[in-house]
């Protein structure tokens, strides 16, 4: 091959399996993939060095399985995204590529990027093909009866359990090896500045490819969906799929996801094992927040979904922020979470909820600060994810929590974590506590002898019945 003519632009899509830009790409001639190195937009986006870091170890590993195909992988830089059409058309153009196959992304940049890059092929007569393939159903395609965009999620799945029984999402089939091509795969950088190498205790934790991402789904599908729905609120408990980097990068699609769930539940995602429905109902939440981003653009924007919150009366506590952010808040429970979210770029689903209502209600301090923080350090960082769990814990956005119904963090944890045994392995200077005193060592008064631990930053009552407070002010002015 010595003038592809399909060209593939790889972005939030790092596997060769169910690949729908790839699958239509392949189908309709010889391919080439690219990918652009865009440094200056991550940085923008608040992309964790984690995350980085994992997306070029993918890539890696990408590389040797479309290699294995005969698809030679190139790189390219577009520092900001606004470069992009100029970069892609001058590839084109080197290449003589005469389409470009994508997969759609959902932010208001990524929208805007993906509109500049068409009508820039477009005007050169170079044809642009936009594939469905984060998600079940285009945004747009799942509505009321009065045709608006769902603000509810249970009703939003209802009318996703009746889409699914119409018809599956089919799984993409692996492209047939193409004749071999002159063109040479581009070296891969290990690292890109401005973006520290992670330890490798956390690249272990995390490994790279589709190999490993789906060895985690068989085991989690095996040994553990089944028992998910009792299972999943318990962070020291391999309750949870842990598969959220892999999907938040494309290594894994719902798809696959979703028909490997069905092939232990008879076929029903309705129905059936309670374990299997709940962690389909998660794959749903992620469609939600989605299909949120397009029908309501200004979250992707820093706002919140319900803009009467815009006017809640935020504190500045610059202090308890950094408190929080670094685990030594005197709450065991938020700060072993926060401390598992800096050494290994995740954190339980449970505490996210936890921590988040912790900033948001007992703090007062904008969900934005959160928000923001978790993206610097989460290596599965989703803005839609992310931003729905915020306003939600923040009762700002979608499906949010009454702003009355706050989190009582020594109580969740004595709940989810009876034992201690999550504090004991992310605060180590409390594991000679009892599993009664580790959730609040400061009713240990005087004879709190761990002097390494703060006393708690703020009173949970007294926090409580501020936050209650501004809310109530809020429904006020409004």
């Amino acid at each position: 091959m010595t003038s592809p003519t399909r060209l593939l632009w790889l972005r939030s899509d790092l596997r060769a399996h169910d690949n729908t830009a790839l699958s239509a790409a392949a189908a309709a001639g010889p391919v080439v993939a690219v990918y652009l190195l865009s440094p200056a937009q991550w940085l923008a986006h608040d992309d964790a060095a984690c995350k980085v870091d994992f997306w070029l170890r993918n890539l890696a590993e990408l590389g040797k399985s479309l290699a294995a195909l005969n698809i030679p992988l190139l790189l390219r830089r577009a520092e900001h995204w606004s470069e992009a059409p100029a970069v892609l058309l001058n590839l084109c153009r080197e290449l003589g590529i005469q389409a470009v196959h994508v997969n759609e992304e959902y932010g208001v940049h990524e929208q805007r990027r993906d509109q500049a890059v068409a009508e820039a092929l477009q005007a050169a007569g170079i044809a642009w093909h936009s594939h469905l393939d984060q998600i079940f159903f285009a945004p747009g395609s799942v509505l009321t009866r009065s045709g608006t965009c769902f603000q509810v999620y249970s009703q939003f799945r209802k009318a996703c359990y009746a889409r699914l029984g119409e018809q599956l999402p089919a799984l993409q089939e692996l492209p047939a090896i193409q004749a071999p091509s002159t063109l040479a795969s581009d070296p891969l950088p290990a690292a890109i500045e401005g973006f520290a190498t992670p330890s490798d205790t956390l690249r272990q934790h995390w490994p790279a490819g589709e190999a490993a991402a789906h060895q985690r789904l068989q085991r989690f599908i095996d040994e553990h969906v089944e028992w998910y729905d009792e299972q999943r609120n318990y962070p020291a408990r391999p309750g949870t799929s842990a598969l959220s980097p892999y999907l938040a990068a494309g290594v894994l699609s719902p798809r696959q996801c979703l028909h490997a769930a069905l092939r232990v539940n008879q076929g029903e995602f309705a129905t059936g094992n309670p374990g299997v429905v709940g962690w389909i109902n998660e794959l749903l939440w992620r469609e939600f927040y989605k299909h949120i981003l397009v029908c309501y653009p200004r979250v992707s924007m820093g706002r919140a979904f319900r803009p009467e919150t815009e006017t809640l009366a935020w504190r500045e506590a610059p202090a308890e922020l950094a408190a929080w952010q670094q685990g030594r808040t005197g709450i065991p429970i938020v700060d072993a979470a926060m401390r598992q979210l800096l050494a290994t770029g995740w954190m339980h689903n449970r505490l996210r909820m936890i921590t988040a209502m912790f900033l948001t209600k007992n703090l007062l301090i904008d969900w934005r600060h959160g928000e923001r923080w978790f993206m610097q350090h989460l290596i599965d960082g989703d803005l839609s994810a992310n931003n729905g769990g915020w306003q939600w814990s923040a009762s700002t956005g979608t499906d949010a929590a009454p702003y009355f119904r706050i989190f009582n963090p020594l109580s969740q944890s004595e709940k989810f974590d009876p034992d201690g045994q999550f504090i004991r392995q992310w605060v180590p200077e409390l594991a000679g506590l009892n599993k009664r005193d580790i959730h609040n060592p400061a009713g240990l008064g005087g004879l709190f002898g761990t002097p390494d631990y703060p006393r708690p930053i703020v009173d949970l009552a007294k926090s409580r019945q501020r936050a209650l407070d501004a809310f109530k002010a809020l429904d006020k002015s409004t």
